[in-house]
Parts: structure tokens; C-alpha cells; sequence
């Protein structure tokens, strides 16, 4: 019998596109605490945990990026997070819901998320775009601020989840930023980026990731890779 494959997706530009509603929400709930607007042009935030995000801007604003700060600032952001997603055109990108069926309905499939949203956020977001119930465990920007920090997390919880220890020859993270593919390598899975974010197919085939594609408009392709791996 095959060994049981993990799929780890990232949220933001792989799966679903909001119309920056997260950008928005930072921005706003950092208004509504402290009267004034962060930039949040000048931080990288595309690949990163909104703990991490959350403590650059207090930086950048002149604030401690203390446990305190950093919570406050996120329970703000989550607070005004629905309403961004409701405001801002945004879409489940091609051929995801197929995808997400198709892996969802074989049972030699375990699939989670390895995202730097907070869980609620991660909620707030796929709940909105109707996706959010195809996940059961994953690995948030909850479990700390830094990515690559994340895969362990996700892993010990598809184990608890399906009682399978996933190789990381069977794991296979999916994402549309050099950091999503960096994360995977930390724990030796296979990497899989998708250009329909803000990096390019040949900037992320420079990451040296597994595959990269321009989209996953043919479900079939991803699902040949995944079989093949």
C-alpha cells in the first residue's frame, strides 16, 4: 500500500486572493489603537506571519514590539478583519476548488494549511471565500513568528489528526513566495510554488522548489506531480 502524502497550503496568493484585505486591516487596526497609519509598503509582508508583520510596524511606528503590543495589535486587526474581507473584491484562485475536492475525496490524502495567518484569521479569510472547511489541522502564524518555524507544527498535528508519521519524501508544501518555498525545505518536504502571487514563475524556480506553476488552472498537472512524488 503507498505511504499517506501530506499537503500543506499556504493561504494569501495560493489559495484564495482578497483584494489586500489583510493589508487594510493591519493598517486600520493600527489607526483605531493609536491614531495614525502605519506604512506598511515599506515591510515585506508577502511569506511572512502577522506576528512578525505586527511587530515590524510597531517598530517602524516607534513602539515596543513587546508580547503585549503585539497581541493587542493582532486582536485589533481581527476585529476588523471581516469587515475588509466583505469590502474588497477578491476570488478562490483557478482551479483550487477542484484541487481541494479531488485531494479532499482520497483517502491516501491528508491536507492542512502552513500559513503565517493567525488561525482565526485563516478562518475569517477561507470561511468568507467558502474553503475553510476542507482543513482540519495546520500550522498558523499563531505557533510563532517565524516561518520556518511553522512546518514542525503542522506535522505534529497531521500526525495527531490521521496517527500516519508523514516523510518528508511524502510532504509537500505549496505556496507563492520564496519564504513559503524556504519553509518547506526546513523540514526536507517538497516544494511546490505557484506564480499567482506577487513573485514570478522564474523568481520562484531561482528558489529551486520541486515544481513550480503558473497557476493550477489544470488540476491535472498538480495531481500527475503529486502522484509522481
Amino acid at each position: 500500500m503507498p505511504a499517506k502524502k501530506l499537503i500543506l497550503w499556504d493561504i494569501d496568493g495560493t489559495l484564495i486572493v482578497s483584494g489586500r484585505a489583510g493589508i487594510f486591516a493591519l493598517t486600520q487596526a493600527f489607526k483605531n489603537l493609536h491614531g495614525r497609519e502605519p506604512d506598511l509598503g515599506r515591510i515585506e509582508v508577502s511569506g511572512r506571519t502577522d506576528k512578525w508583520i505586527a511587530g515590524q510596524v510597531l517598530e517602524q511606528q516607534g513602539l515596543a514590539a513587546s508580547p503585549e503590543n503585539i497581541h493587542d495589535y493582532l486582536e485589533a486587526y481581527l476585529q476588523v478583519l471581516p469587515g475588509e474581507i466583505q469590502a474588497r473584491e477578491g476570488r478562490v484562485l483557478p482551479g483550487i476548488i477542484t484541487l481541494l475536492d479531488t485531494l479532499q475525496a482520497r483517502t491516501d490524502i491528508a491536507q492542512g494549511l502552513l500559513t503565517g495567518n493567525l488561525q482565526r484569521g485563516a478562518r475569517i479569510k477561507l470561511g468568507h471565500y467558502k474553503v475553510w472547511h476542507y482543513f482540519e489541522f495546520g500550522a498558523f502564524g499563531d505557533d510563532s513568528p517565524w516561518r520556518n518555524e511553522l512546518g514542525p507544527h503542522a506535522q505534529r498535528r497531521a500526525r495527531e489528526q490521521h496517527a500516519v508519521n508523514f516523510e518528508p519524501a511524502n510532504t509537500f508544501v505549496i505556496g507563492d513566495t520564496p519564504h513559503d518555498i524556504e519553509c518547506g525545505k526546513a523540514i526536507g518536504a517538497k516544494t511546490i510554488g505557484v506564480a499567482t502571487g506577487r513573485f514570478s514563475v522564474a523568481e520562484l524556480q531561482a528558489c529551486q522548489p520541486t515544481a513550480v506553476f503558473a497557476d493550477f488552472s489544470d488540476p491535472a498537472a498538480f495531481l500527475e506531480l503529486i502522484d509522481a512524488g
